[in-house]
């Protein structure tokens, strides 16, 4: 049975913090509803009613352009162990890159990866947990590499041009607001 919160209890917190992964779910008034896994232990919960992640540059930057729009943001973690539980987090969401104000207030909250694009925060308006029981039951092999070896390939320069060709208008026109 579901059970809503207008917070993130301790419990949740838990749950949250114990999975090896997560997605986000937004959407403009048009166009494609976006749904993005991310892991790479760039979650975190800030308190009761915030929390967010380290974004890294992607081919696609569609969470900011929709946040930019409209604000709405979800954030859903499975659990895949024997325990099922599902969490929802819904809100809205704000995007902080290194040159805005509050980055750094944030920045050691999350682990240094190289290929960082932005802080994605959720003001939580409220919480949900359902009974995954239709979930499969996986167990976790091991986090990939593949994404820093071809950060660190790249480089600074060329990490830069990526985001400027690739990270700037979403796949439907929007702006991201990455040069702003």
């Amino acid at each position: 049975m579901a059970e809503f919160f207008d917070h993130i209890t301790d419990k949740i917190a838990e749950f949250i913090a114990a999975q090896p992964m997560f997605f986000t779910g937004t959407a403009c008034d048009t166009g494609r509803v976006n749904v993005s896994p991310k892991g790479m232990d760039t979650f975190r919960v800030l308190g009761p009613k915030l929390c967010g992640y380290l974004d890294l540059t992607g081919s696609g930057n569609e969470t900011a352009a929709h946040i930019k729009n409209n604000g709405r943001l979800t954030f859903m973690f499975n659990s895949f162990s024997r325990a099922a539980l599902i969490v929802r987090l819904y809100g809205k969401g704000r995007v902080l890159r290194p040159q805005h104000r509050d980055f750094a207030t944030y920045e050691d909250k999350f682990p240094k990866l190289t290929g960082q694009r932005q802080i994605i925060l959720l003001d939580v308006e409220s919480t949900q947990t359902a009974c995954g029981w239709g979930v499969p039951e996986m167990e976790l092999k091991a986090e990939r590499q593949t994404y820093a070896k071809a950060i660190e390939k790249m480089g600074g320069d060329v990490l830069q041009g990526t985001q400027q060709k690739r990270n700037v208008i979403s796949i439907d026109g929007f702006d991201t607001g990455l040069n702003d």
